[in-house]
């Protein structure tokens, strides 16, 4: 088989699709008078059915998909590495918040121009991906790094629309559903402005078809050659990502199709003589992105019917198949591991400092809690503290205290589980970037606790707290029994858990377009991890988790200094290797899941406790585990204490506080293991 029966082939396979795709939706225009349409014995309404509705929708994931296809194909040429793509390079959350933040400050631009700022935020985000997992000199940074790398910016990227989304909901009125990615609601005009830019930047990239197969050989390959690898280097990127960005202008961010794509194409290759040059593989990519696109667009009108399909966003689809696909490709990654980034085996520090070290942190946090029961839009003295703990206070004063120490309440509790939850989710896989939200605990415990919230409105907090953990459990059962098959390895647990997480936050979003507004504020604001609303009752889950959580840990803190080290440790003195990290790690998702139920989705409470917590008290976990817990609880109060000052009488969700905080620090860890390296 050669280039061409692929090309002939994959060509067929997108005809036939385009035929389906354009017999599905709610008028009655199907495969019978599409067949009148093409002999002309048509009529005119379903003519206009079809150039109005399904035509634009059909060329609209044509061009996405032959867009993201070969930019994924040029990214993973760029930088050598068969992982990177606009969604682990961060381009599409960069483009996303471009044309989020115009939106929300009220400025209206031509498509054009949009683009353009889609394509200056998405080069930005790739830029600083690329350097951060040191592909950027030689492509040789490690196909792990680069997707911890992207997630980590993705996420803070993230997290600030979400704050832009919530703070101007008016002003951006439908870029949620345009943010999960949707070719339904595409104008010919856009296309027809994007069609061209695709086309030249595709043109662009075939026309550096031999420096790519020479930067495949190697950068020494290059220099023989006469050609200057950085340059090619790139150029590729700012063309693959201005196919992205436009992309994103178009449809908004479609996910994974520009990993699937040319990584389908790439197992292909060596077994089609041809196809692993760049003027075979770089067409064959894009035509294997549309047929990935316009396929799963059909697909999920099949399963769902025409009206339900209709609505569901086709990037959530194709997120959910290239989370899977992602999965797939951790077990086929060589793992190079990253104990280096953290500081489980850290000096053990003299007694005194943890000492003064615990002490520090309980009267922080006392003040912290303090700050946030008299800071906000009302301002209190701490006499108006005092009487309400005495039940002296006047109606005012109470009124307000009783709204706010709740809160508090929530946030100390649910920051103290979630550190303690990361503390012995790193300490068991022995990895120093896992925690609850890298590797989709959280996202499972949400999914959860979002399918109750949109489908019962008037759920109690019980059934939600239940949803939560059934959620988070089985996605830790999910995640740890693929990452335990074949042997627990460093950055497949992560890599696993990274695509769950996407594949969940997809159906997430599903959920949150498909039910009506008013649900959709209140799941979307959990989901943003907000203690607002909250009462003394909302604390009992992680109260209780914590509860359960003490006593466990007290009993096994020696085997989890052991288990942090090493597999043979336990085993020589006896420990049941098995068995302890089953109720670990169960310990963790309870935790998780009493946070996640009691405040919605805090993502880096449970990475940058512990690693702090170690840096100030050493590796031993009796030591680590309260600290941990004291510097969570520190980090959510303050987080919510800014997010509810800085901008009053609007507020900031605390999970997009803590997102923004811990960005930089998980930044910061990736960048000192390679300066390390």
């Amino acid at each position: 088989m050669g280039v061409w029966a692929i090309g002939t082939g994959g060509l067929a396979l997108l005809a036939i699709l385009a035929l389906v795709h354009l017999t599905q939706g709610t008028a009655a225009v199907g495969p019978r008078e599409l067949l009148g349409l093409l002999l002309g014995t048509g009529d005119d309404q379903q003519a206009a059915v079809l150039a109005a509705s399904r035509m634009p929708r059909l060329v609209a994931g044509v061009l996405v998909g032959l867009a993201l296809g070969m930019a994924g194909a040029a990214l993973q040429s760029a930088t050598r590495n068969v992982l990177a793509s606009p969604d682990t390079l961060a381009v599409d959350a960069g483009a996303h918040l471009a044309i989020v933040a115009v939106a929300a400050f009220g400025v209206s631009l031509p498509s054009l121009l949009s683009g353009g700022l889609a394509f200056a935020g998405g080069l930005a985000a790739a830029a600083l991906v690329i350097a951060l997992s040191g592909a950027g000199a030689s492509g040789s940074g490690g196909p792990m790094r680069l997707v911890l790398a992207g997630s980590a910016i993705a996420l803070g990227l993230a997290s600030v629309t979400s704050a832009l989304l919530l703070l101007f909901s008016q002003e951006t009125t439908g870029l949620l559903a345009w943010g999960s990615g949707s070719i339904g609601h595409t104008g010919s005009s856009d296309l027809r402005e994007f069609a061209p830019v695709i086309l030249l930047a595709g043109a662009g990239l075939l026309l550096l078809a031999r420096r790519l197969d020479l930067l495949t050989l190697g950068d020494d390959a290059s220099r023989l050659a006469g050609a200057d690898p950085r340059v090619a280097r790139v150029v590729a990127v700012v063309l693959a990502v201005m196919l992205a960005a436009s992309s994103v202008t178009i449809a908004g961010p479609i996910g994974f199709v520009g990993l699937c794509a040319p990584a389908i194409v790439r197992l292909l290759a060596p077994r089609v003589r041809g196809l692993a040059r760049h003027r075979a593989l770089l067409p064959v990519s894009a035509l294997s992105g549309a047929v990935v696109l316009v396929g799963s667009d059909v697909v999920v009108r099949v399963v769902l019917g025409a009206r339900a399909g209709v609505e569901v966003p086709t990037g959530a689809v194709t997120t959910v198949f290239g989370a899977m696909f992602l999965v797939v490709l951790a077990y086929r990654m060589a793992d190079a591991g990253t104990s280096s980034m953290g500081d489980t085996l850290a000096r053990l520090r003299p007694r005194t400092v943890h000492l003064g070290v615990l002490l520090t942190l309980v009267v922080l946090l006392v003040g912290l809690v303090c700050a946030g029961a008299l800071l906000g839009d009302a301002k209190l003295l701490l006499g108006d503290l005092y009487n309400w703990a005495t039940q002296r206070s006047g109606p005012t004063v109470t009124a307000i205290l009783n709204t706010r120490m709740p809160r508090m309440a929530a946030a100390v509790l649910a920051g103290a589980a979630l550190a303690i939850a990361g503390t012995l989710i790193q300490s068991v896989s022995r990895n120093p970037l896992a925690e609850p939200g890298i590797i989709g605990v959280s996202a499972g415990g949400g999914l959860g606790a979002i399918l109750v919230i949109t489908t019962i409105p008037a759920a109690g907090a019980w059934l939600v707290t239940g949803s939560s953990l059934a959620g988070a459990a089985l996605t830790a059962l999910l995640v740890f029994g693929l990452a335990f098959h074949g042997g627990l390895q460093q950055n497949r647990l992560v890599l696993i858990g990274i695509g769950v997480s996407a594949g969940l936050t997809a159906l997430i979003a599903v959920l949150l377009v498909s039910t009506d507004p008013y649900n959709q504020t209140k799941a979307l604001t959990w989901l943003s991890g907000s203690t607002y609303g909250r009462t003394f009752a909302s604390v009992i889950p992680p109260l209780a988790a914590l509860a359960v959580a003490v006593p466990v840990l007290a009993g096994l803190r020696r085997d989890l200094d052991l288990i942090a080290v090493d597999d043979d440790s336990p085993r020589v003195l006896g420990i049941r290797l098995t068995a302890s990290r089953l109720v670990l790690l169960a310990t963790a998702v309870l935790l998780t899941a009493g946070a996640v139920s009691s405040v919605g989705v805090i993502a880096f409470v449970g990475l940058v406790a512990p690693h702090a917590a170690r840096s100030l008290v050493g590796s031993r976990h009796s030591r680590v585990l309260p600290v941990a817990a004291l510097l969570g609880s520190c980090i959510v109060v303050l987080a919510d204490l800014i997010g509810r000052t800085a901008i009053a009488p609007a507020q900031i969700p605390a999970g997009i506080m803590t997102a923004l905080v811990g960005t930089p620090y998980f930044v910061y860890l990736l960048w000192r293991s390679r300066a390390a390296r």
